[in-house]
């Protein structure tokens, strides 16, 4: 082998090894943050934000009669 290809190799096997550093630094994820490990813990909703927060999600439109509706049909 020539010295020029000799040094043609390395220079791209470092080329090669450097980038897949690089990639696995980007690519591989972040460690779950463990409870009271002296994070920021969230400030408890207000109760009035939880009631909110059921009655907008879980007890739907008070208006809206929702027992008489059109059944699904089966696809068969």
């Amino acid at each position: 082998m020539s010295p020029r290809l000799v040094v043609i190799l390395v220079l791209t096997g470092i080329v090669a090894l450097s980038a897949g550093i690089v990639t696995w630094n980007v690519v591989q994820p972040r460690p779950a943050r463990v409870s009271g490990s002296g994070a920021a813990a969230a400030r408890p909703a207000s109760e009035t934000e939880r009631r909110e927060h059921r009655e907008k999600f879980f007890s739907g439109d008070p208006d809206r009669n929702v027992r008489g509706g059109q059944e699904m049909k089966p696809r068969w």
